[in-house]
Order: structure tokens, then sequence, then C-alpha cells
């Protein structure tokens, strides 16, 4: 794969989705954004595990690595983040779910762009992502996504 996105654009656009997931299903935006950005930081220690993974490695606690990687923080700093992982890890409030949704939907326009630069084998990536889906808001995005070009609005 050439060129393939990073870790940080991932995230922001896991955050920017977030919010307007949030904004639409009567959420917090700025509460799901927030929840977005912290959402990955343990890949920083464990790297992003692929699922062909799965039958060989348990999947780390994001918790616990969160705990180690905010141990030397102030304070209010630490318990910030570590509760905002928590919060998103637990997907009982409406914003984890909007962020939850918001990271599913971001590998489906990953996996959509791909596509239309002639990688092959994603649909994979796309279904999944569809399945996981909870919020109307994301399967509306999602149904759009698939049927829509990446690149359309430079045809208008």
């Amino acid at each position: 794969m050439r060129d393939p996105e990073s870790v940080a654009e991932h995230t922001m656009r896991v955050a920017q989705l977030a919010a307007v997931i949030a904004a639409e299903e009567g959420a917090d935006p700025a509460r799901a954004a927030f929840l977005a950005l912290w959402h990955d930081t343990q890949e920083t220690r464990t790297g992003d595990l692929p699922h062909t993974a799965a039958d060989y490695l348990s999947k780390p606690d994001p918790r616990r690595i969160t705990v180690d990687q905010t141990a030397n923080l102030p304070d209010r700093s630490r318990e910030v983040i570590r509760a905002a992982v928590d919060e998103y890890e637990a997907k009982e409030t409406a914003e984890a779910q909007c962020a939850k949704d918001a990271d599913k939907l971001e590998m489906l326009l990953q996996a959509v762009e791909y596509r239309d630069t002639g990688v092959q084998r994603v649909d994979g990536w796309i279904d999944s992502a569809r399945k996981g889906l909870k919020t109307e808001t994301a399967r509306r995005i999602a149904e759009a996504a698939v049927a829509i070009s990446p690149l359309a609005w430079r045809d208008r």
C-alpha cells in the first residue's frame, strides 16, 4: 500500500466525524470529539494489531495501557484522559457511541478511498464497518460514502 494513512490522520477524521455524528444525534459534539482524540493513543505502545492476529494474541486492555501512558502527567490531566478512555471503552454514553461509530465510519471511508485508487479486497472492511454502526447518522453517512466517489466533489 503506497501512502497509507497515519494514526494522526485517522484520529483527526475520527474526532471530526464524532463531532458531526454527536451534533446530529443530540449528544455533546465536543465531548465526543475529545473521546475520539484519545481512542487509539494506546497504539503508540502496541501498534495497530491486524484482525488476523486475533487467533494468536489477546487484545491488550486500552485502559491498562492508558494508566501507564499517563502515569507521569499532572493529576488533573491524568484523570481527565483516563476518564475519557474509560468512557470510550465502556460505550455507555451517547458521546462514546458517537465516537465509536466515528472510528468505524472512518475505517469505511478509508477503505472506500483505497478502493477508488485501485486497492482490491477492501469490501470486507466496508461490510464490517457498516455492520458495526449503531447511530442512524453514521449509517446515513456510510450509505452516502459507498454510493459516491470520494472525489465526486471535483466534478461539480
